[in-house]
């Protein structure tokens, strides 16, 4: 189907996206100008936080937010500037176009005393002035749930099962999920892409023989867990047999998948 976007008109063939029935991109500052988001044929774009200082300006989530693309930025509850308890002077810069997804915090961009601050009383009082925020669940996932809201959920080799279960015991509220998205079968490519994110999951750091490569020099046992991990932990192979992995996310009660794209914004683009 063709779509005509200002003076070019894009197919299904020339932006690749379009054909992985992804709802939304995530994007990381550090690595691409967000304000390339806008290229994208997506629903919902969400900026990943890694740090204040790859923090978009207001003026760049207002751009953004200009068209009918929903913006979403990730907020550390936990982070000076963002703590609804305490500093919330970054928060209060953002733009009202751009909704939030609340998560607890990584360490690598936590300081030793924010790291010692409570997560609970925080989520709740960020919920209570944002609440139509997702709210991340990894590693706070029965604090994520007593919050409410949109859980976002990190793709793991266990996802199903536990959206199945969740779905079973009777949770109705709204589950997105977050997965790396690699647009090739190419092992090598996978690996060069994947290897190094998925060999810090705790299953397969446990799983890996000592001092093994991560990426495409990876051989042996190494490398079929790596190869395997990548399949479990991230979404892997053409557009359409993405497609068909979303496609099974939704059929166990998933109803928005969020595609992270492991190799650069350029390979959504071709």
């Amino acid at each position: 189907m063709d779509r005509m976007d200002g003076n070019t008109l894009h197919t299904e063939r020339e932006v690749p996206i379009a054909r992985t029935g992804l709802d939304g991109i995530a994007l990381k500052p550090a690595e691409c100008a967000v304000s390339r988001g806008s290229d994208l044929d997506t629903g919902i774009l969400v900026i990943d936080y890694e740090g204040e200082a790859h923090l978009p300006d207001g003026e760049t989530l207002r751009a953004l937010a200009a068209d009918d693309t929903e913006r979403r930025v990730t907020t550390p509850v936990r982070t000076s500037g963002f703590d609804p308890l305490g500093d919330n002077s970054l928060a209060e810069t953002l733009p009202s176009e751009a909704k939030r997804v609340l998560v607890a915090g990584h360490a690598a961009y936590l300081t030793e005393d924010e790291r010692a601050r409570p997560v609970a009383p925080r989520l709740q009082a960020a919920r209570e002035k944002s609440p139509e925020a997702w709210v991340g669940t990894e590693g706070i996932e029965r604090l994520a749930l007593a919050a409410g809201g949109t859980q976002f959920e990190l793709l793991s080799r266990t996802t199903l099962e536990d959206v199945r279960s969740l779905r079973a015991a009777g949770f109705t509220g709204e589950i997105a999920v977050y997965a790396p998205v690699v647009l090739t079968d190419d092992d090598d490519a996978v690996l060069d892409a994947l290897g190094a994110y998925v060999a810090r999951r705790g299953p397969v750091a446990r799983a890996l023989p000592e001092n093994v490569a991560t990426d495409r020099r990876a051989t042996g046992r190494g490398r079929e867990v790596l190869s395997a991990a990548s399949r479990d932990y991230a979404l892997v192979g053409t557009p359409e047999g993405i497609r068909e992995q979303v496609r099974e996310l939704e059929d166990a009660g998933v109803d928005l998948v969020i595609g992270y794209p492991a190799r650069g914004i350029e390979e959504f683009l071709d």
